[in-house]
């Protein structure tokens, strides 16, 4: 099998993946193992036909500003 280095890393995404790890009950190394291989799967096309398709869904609903919302809850 083959290993990869990823060097210069941000401190702070370290720190996310090791959270996200414990979440999952797994180590670093096998929770930036599944992240890998989940994304290596994605198809382009794929993922575009996805977006596509609950573009489609959501096709002529009418969506509030959040703004707006944000406003109403802080005037009560």
């Amino acid at each position: 099998m083959a290993q990869i280095i990823v060097r210069n890393l941000d401190d702070a995404i370290v720190d996310r993946l090791k959270a996200r790890a414990r979440t999952n009950e797994r180590s670093l190394e096998a929770e930036v193992r599944l992240i890998l291989e989940q994304t290596a799967r994605v198809d382009m096309a794929q993922a575009r036909q996805i977006v596509m398709e609950r573009r489609k869904k959501l096709q002529g609903r009418e969506f509030v500003e959040s703004l707006e919302l944000i406003h109403e809850d802080r005037d009560r």
